[in-house]
This record gives C-alpha cells, sequence and structure tokens, in this order.
C-alpha cells in the first residue's frame, strides 16, 4: 500500500479538494460552507455558488484545511483553522461555542471543524492520520490551542453525521474534553 500524505490544501490543490468532495460537493452539496455562512444565507446559495465561495476562499489563502493522499490519489479532506475562519463554528448555541480562554477572535485559538473522506477511504486511518498532521500545521502557524466538536457515537461510521469527527480519533491524539452542552458532544482540546 502506498504511504498516506498529508499536504495543506493550495490553490495548485484544489483539483484534488473537488475530487475529494465530489461533483456533488459532498455532504447535500456543502462544499464546506457549512461552517462558513449562516444558515439562512447557505440555503439562499446554489452548490454551485457555495463551490465558487469555497474556490475563492482557497485561492485567497492561508489553507483552510489538509488534503490527505495514498500515492497520488487525493483521498481526504479535513478543515483545520483559526476559529474565525468559520464564524458558524462559534455560535453561541453550538456545542462548539468558543469558551472564555479561547476567543473565538483570537488568531491563536484553532479549530479543527470538520471531515470529509471518500467512500472507499474509509476505515484506512485516515482521520488519525489528518489530526496528527493537522495537529503539526497548527503548531507550526502559531496556534497555542486546538479544539474540535466531534461525535461521541454516530449510528453507523458512515453516517453524514461524522463530518465532525469522532471523539475517539481527537481523544487518542491527546485531546480533553473542556465543556459539554449536549450529550454526546464535547468540546474537546488540545494545548499546543
Amino acid at each position: 500500500m502506498d504511504e498516506i500524505r498529508i499536504l495543506p490544501l493550495t490553490p495548485d490543490r484544489i483539483g484534488d479538494f473537488e475530487a475529494v468532495l465530489g461533483p456533488q460537493g459532498a455532504c447535500y452539496g456543502c462544499w464546506c460552507t457549512y461552517f462558513r455562512l449562516p444558515p439562512k444565507a447557505r440555503a439562499t446559495l446554489s452548490g454551485d455558488e457555495r463551490h465558487a465561495l469555497m474556490i475563492a476562499r482557497i485561492q485567497a489563502g492561508p489553507p483552510p484545511g489538509l488534503l490527505a493522499y495514498r500515492g497520488a490519489e487525493p483521498l481526504g479532506w479535513m478543515q483545520i483553522g483559526p476559529r474565525a475562519d468559520v464564524p458558524q463554528w462559534n455560535n453561541a448555541r453550538r456545542v462548539s461555542a468558543p469558551l472564555p480562554d479561547g476567543p473565538a477572535d483570537d488568531p491563536a485559538v484553532w479549530a479543527v471543524s470538520c471531515f470529509f473522506l471518500r467512500s472507499a477511504a474509509r476505515g484506512l486511518g485516515l482521520s488519525h492520520a489528518l489530526v496528527a498532521a493537522g495537529i503539526g500545521f497548527a503548531r507550526a502557524n502559531g496556534a497555542r490551542l486546538l479544539e474540535a466538536a466531534p461525535m461521541v457515537k454516530a449510528k453507523q461510521s458512515i453516517s453524514t453525521t461524522l463530518f465532525v469527527g469522532s471523539a475517539a480519533v481527537f481523544q487518542k491524539a491527546g485531546f480533553q474534553t473542556v465543556a459539554q452542552v449536549k450529550e454526546g458532544r464535547p468540546l474537546m482540546r488540545l494545548v499546543l
């Protein structure tokens, strides 16, 4: 089996990002805008408009996440960056709402907000590889805290609700639960 590589999503890798998310943009045409736009604004956009919004974000830089490859084949994506880059993730009504010691406007407080893996790549440990690489990526870019709001348990391992990740993956990487406002959805943190 070819080695797994994790690389930042830079403009030269947009085609690989599109290959991972597929022609519909994954998860009902989200194109990873779920935490970037208020629900009403997102609902008014077509899939093509959400796609264009995300492509513009990638082109503007810095990289909004990481891509996982096996050999030359892109297999997965993880959105990671400062909390401010995903404003809806910071909504006070969400399980991912910021804590006083990790404010959303602090550029050193980062979030892992979503994942998407091609169906053929699920079960290969890519989430673990992405989180491990994400820790190094966040550290190298000045983050002091890295947070996630994963699920403790999904009905199925292929559930689309796992787009936020599995708590077990983050726990194995050293994250600790710092808050829990909803059963099964902890806010987890790694101090870098």
